[in-house]
């Protein structure tokens, strides 16, 4: 596997990374499990200044990270500027909130005085991908690192550099030696990892391919696993929709990070009193972007994230109007250099086409015509993915009711889908299991342990008499 920064915006390659080794990944795993033994029972707290202190240097560095992002996957500066910023949010999230998350419960009992105390399981692998380079590793390791799991990661092969600046911010907050490990590896060793005995858990963020192949490892070794595998996420607009609401937020919602994003709105549901309103709406906000050079301001639309990206995209436009979908707008040709990809509007997707149950990661918007409400919210269930939606109403109470016929992980009423730290992150169905960030995001990795004391002399009936 060759770890290389491609410029999306040229496709020159800037740097190439070197492989780690067997002897390197070996000296990750010995340190990591070092220090989950002597981890375990410090208290939680006690790692929270030094998170703090890696939001610190994230936060006094946001500028020089964005722009690798820039650089590498070819994120609006804008946007890797807010990406930096959103991770600082979360580690000092967690640094405040973790021992108050994981703080012992007591719970009542007739044996005696039970208690259910959180602890560490140990080493985690970490495998992320390329569309939020350090967000994706952000939400697993400030959690875990509170809660006391050293982590290794195996990062995606084309945002190596952001992978390294990760890892030299940690460092230079002065975490413990094997807190976390930044590995240039293959997928042959990501399973070798896996199945070692000091590992206890692997998060995967991917494709569904991916997620297959790494869940099938977790299993066959009892380790602990985590999955979110992407989404063709429904944005459904009711009858009482506010159309002016809308169009303030409908390019973001399909656009932003130029369409490579999990949760991003890929199937607007509209009913047929405003469906043709809808349209338009998509049709002038896709019009109007400006898309070129992801470090000029007056940028709108970045490019995608490989000149591969495009081509792979390209083809799957293409598949799905020659299997009778309508290209609404945008050109089937895509003659822009490099990775620069004009979006696309489809319409006339049918359930037999293939596209119907495909995510299209870019900027690529599908639009359906449904001719009530309930038919919104069975075509939006009618999909392999389940991980977030939208849905606009004017009656947020009615919305809110419609939300939640939904089969997904999350959904945002009368808002722009998005992500913050309090919000647990996560799907269903093809989209995977597990939930990050939020407090349920930190109990995935977490040992509950169960402790019970006796106070009163034994009395075998009443410890065992359920069960003799």
């Amino acid at each position: 596997m060759s770890y290389q920064t491609i410029n999306p915006l040229t496709d020159e390659v800037l740097k190439t990374y070197p492989n780690h080794d067997a002897a390197y990944v070996e000296q990750a795993l010995v340190k990591g499990d070092v220090l989950y033994k002597q981890w375990r029972n410090d208290p939680v707290a006690s790692r929270g200044p030094v998170l703090n202190k890696v939001a610190d240097l994230m936060a006094a560095q946001s500028d020089a990270l964005a722009k690798i992002l820039t650089v590498e996957m070819g994120k609006r500066f804008v946007e890797a500027q807010g990406e930096v910023a959103l991770c600082v949010t979360i580690a000092r999230y967690y640094a405040e909130h973790a021992a108050d998350f994981l703080k012992p419960e007591h719970i009542k009992s007739s044996i005696g005085t039970a208690q259910v105390i959180s602890r560490p399981t140990g080493i985690l692998m970490m495998v992320e991908p390329w569309n939020f380079p350090y967000y994706q590793i952000m939400r697993v390791f400030a959690p875990n690192f509170m809660v006391g799991n050293p982590m290794l990661l195996k990062h995606a092969s084309n945002c190596p550099m952001a992978a390294e600046a990760f890892e030299k911010i940690v460092i230079a907050a002065g975490v413990p030696e094997g807190s976390f490990a930044n590995l240039y590896i293959t997928y042959d060793q990501v399973n070798q990892i896996i199945a070692d005995k000091r590992v206890q858990g692997v998060a995967l963020t991917g494709s569904e391919r991916a997620g297959q192949l790494v869940a099938a490892e977790a299993g066959k070794n009892m380790k602990q696993s985590s999955l979110e595998l992407g989404g063709s996420d429904p944005f459904i607009v009711l009858d009482d929709a506010n159309l002016a609401e809308i169009k303030k937020i409908i390019s973001g919602a399909r656009l932003f990070n130029a369409g490579q994003v999990c949760t991003s709105s890929k199937r607007f549901i509209v009913t047929e009193k405003n469906y043709e309103q809808m349209l338009a709406m998509l049709k002038a906000a896709f019009a109007a972007v400006k898309l070129g050079d992801p470090m000029l301001s007056t940028t709108t639309l970045a490019p995608l994230s490989s000149s591969k990206a495009k081509q792979n995209l390209a083809q799957q436009v293409r598949a799905a109007v020659e299997n009778g979908a309508t290209l609404a707008f945008g050109s089937l040709a895509q003659n822009k250099p490099a990775a620069l990809f004009e979006p696309v509007i489809l319409t006339n997707i049918t359930k037999e086409n293939p596209a119907f149950y495909q995510e299209f990661f870019g900027p690529v918007g599908q639009i359906y015509r449904v001719p009530d409400e309930a038919a919104a919210i069975r075509l939006a269930n009618d999909s392999h993915y389940g991980l977030s939606g939208v849905v606009f109403g004017s009656s947020s109470e009615h919305a809110t009711e419609v939300a939640s016929q939904l089969e997904t992980g999350s959904v945002f009423v009368n808002s722009f889908g998005g992500t913050l730290p309090e919000l647990p992150f996560g799907g269903v169905k093809n989209s995977g299991y597990g939930r990050e960030l939020g407090r349920f995001g930190i109990e995935t990795f977490v040992n509950k342990e169960t402790i019970v004391t006796k106070h009163n002399p034994i009395n075998l009936d009443d410890a065992f008499g359920g069960f003799v």
